[in-house]
């Protein structure tokens, strides 16, 4: 090794994690350098496309006053933000998993999920409730759903600029255009990294690395062998920079892979959208207020329970189940009556959109489509709706389907007063589950069981926390959990 300059910590990627991994390890030393791959414009990693939403437990206002000093009195008194207690993300996270979480790993997360954010808060990163995405209002008072109460100011573009302002104001040196290509590593542990930018390769120096530049999701190649057949087909809602290069240095160095490797977080996405994220619709490209409606395959079929849950803990894995649809698309169909309860993501220009003031019109201009069989099937779809029991977009109201081979469990309601809507999707994959295997340190565990010195790793990268699914909002929550503590342990590594 000759490293040309030599830092005490060095981040590899440049989104949320890492950032949080950086300002941690400051805390401790004094030369700590973020290498994103990205080229300024684009940098940020997948944490700049997303909403900001950020799963925190909670007991009350005053929790949330931790993170949001601002509230005040009257959007208190007009909110019911409820409780998210610890042991109920501990089950939100068992259930959505399937029990196969990793215990001590999710256990942290949820436990320093609210002392996090307000660490972040801290840091500069400012927060506010999610009103206008968790929160219906009735009667005048917005009630909160789902378990997810706080989301960052600006959504994805603000975390990043907050984060990045707050890293260069602490002495935080930041590069871009700078993909990782190897660790560099002996018997004693890792000692650097080896970096191309601007067309050189050149080695740097450190007493310890953070791995945090997400998984390999914009991998075609990676996701179809790993994910499966058919993957390459999937729409990437983030950056096009997560290719796994940092699973592939660590494993080379001989660290353990651990958990989901065939899963991955993948939602409802436009159907045209662009291949890769755009950062000018940033996350709008989303189509998440399918239970209110339903969906309709190219064969004219429902083939999802549209109210199995809250969105929270299914929209993370519908995308998959899209996927699998053939022609790897469906159709979302809506009525006038729950025109209101649509996110803002269905007002945007890039939408592939029918509108038409009958059912009959609106199944013959889906395109790809077997309009009649359409027809049929939402004419049994309406038949069956139970609409003696209240309609509750707050809980889950049972208002359900009989009938059906696939039932409608919750806010099912009839599809009869136009106009009519209908918005074409496809699967768009957010990131990959498998990854590396952590210590409660966040230190990379080596394939032999032991921990490999000098290198730590947060985010997307770290296997065995999500599996088949997850809680909305626990992906940013996650990043930051172990960013902060990757980089406190790498930090305090070489403060001795």
């Amino acid at each position: 090794m000759n490293p040309t300059e030599t830092f005490d910590v060095v981040i590899i990627g440049g989104g949320n994690a890492a950032f949080c991994a950086a300002l941690a390890a400051r805390e401790h030393c004094d030369r700590v350098l973020v290498l994103d791959r990205a080229p300024e414009a684009e940098a940020g990693g997948n944490s700049r496309f997303t909403a900001g939403l950020m799963r925190v437990a909670y007991t009350g206002v005053e929790d949330l006053k931790r993170v949001i000093p601002e509230l005040s009195d009257q959007e208190i008194a007009r909110s019911d933000f409820g409780t998210y207690t610890e042991d109920q993300f501990l089950d939100d996270m068992a259930r959505v998993t399937e029990y196969r979480c990793d215990p001590d790993l999710t256990e942290i997360l949820v436990r320093r999920s609210l002392e996090t954010v307000a660490w972040m808060r801290a840091k500069g990163v400012r927060f506010t409730a999610a009103w206008g995405r968790q929160a219906f209002n009735i009667g005048g008072r917005f009630k909160f759903w789902g378990g997810l109460t706080v989301e960052v100011v600006g959504g994805g573009e603000g975390l990043i600029a907050s984060l990045t302002g707050a890293a260069r104001n602490n002495g935080i040196e930041v590069r871009y255009k700078a993909r990782c290509v190897d660790l560099l590593a002996d018997d004693d542990g890792v000692k650097g990294v080896r970096v191309r930018q601007n067309g050189r390769t050149i080695e740097i120096g450190a007493r310890s690395v953070v791995l945090a530049c997400g998984g390999f999701q914009a991998d075609p190649e990676a996701r179809t062998r790993y994910l499966g057949p058919g993957w390459e087909l999937a729409k990437v809602r983030g950056t096009r920079f997560n290719t796994g290069d940092g699973i592939r240095m660590a494993l080379a160095t001989g660290a353990a892979a651990v958990g989901n490797w065939s899963g991955c977080h993948a939602v409802a996405w436009e159907r045209n959208a662009p291949d890769f994220g755009d950062l000018a619709v940033g996350d709008q490209f989303q189509k998440h207020s399918y239970p209110w409606g339903v969906y309709i395959n190219a064969l004219g079929k429902r083939f999802v329970d549209e109210g199995a849950d809250f969105r929270n803990y299914t929209y993370a894995k519908y995308g998959r189940v899209i996927l699998s649809q053939p022609g790897q698309f469906a159709w979302q169909i809506f009525d006038a009556k729950v025109k209101a309860q649509l996110r803002d993501e269905y007002r945007i220009k890039q939408v592939t959109k029918h509108v038409a003031s009958t059912l009959e019109e609106l199944c013959r201009s889906l395109e790809d489509t077997d309009g009649e069989a359409a027809l049929a099937e939402l004419n049994r779809y309406n038949a069956a709706v139970r609409q003696d029991i209240p309609f509750n977009p707050n809980v889950k109201d049972g208002r359900r389907t009989e009938g059906l081979a696939i039932p409608k469990s919750n806010w099912a309601n009839t599809i009869d007063t136009p106009p009519f809507e209908a918005y074409a999707v496809t699967c768009g994959i957010t990131f990959t589950f498998g990854g590396l295997k952590i210590d409660n340190n966040a230190q990379v565990i080596s394939s032999d069981g032991e921990p490999i010195a000098g290198l730590y790793a947060a985010g997307e990268l770290v296997g065995g926390i999500f599996w088949f699914n997850y809680p909305g909002g626990s992906g940013l929550t996650n990043g930051a959990v172990f960013g902060k503590i990757a980089g406190g342990s790498a930090g305090r590594m070489v403060a001795g």
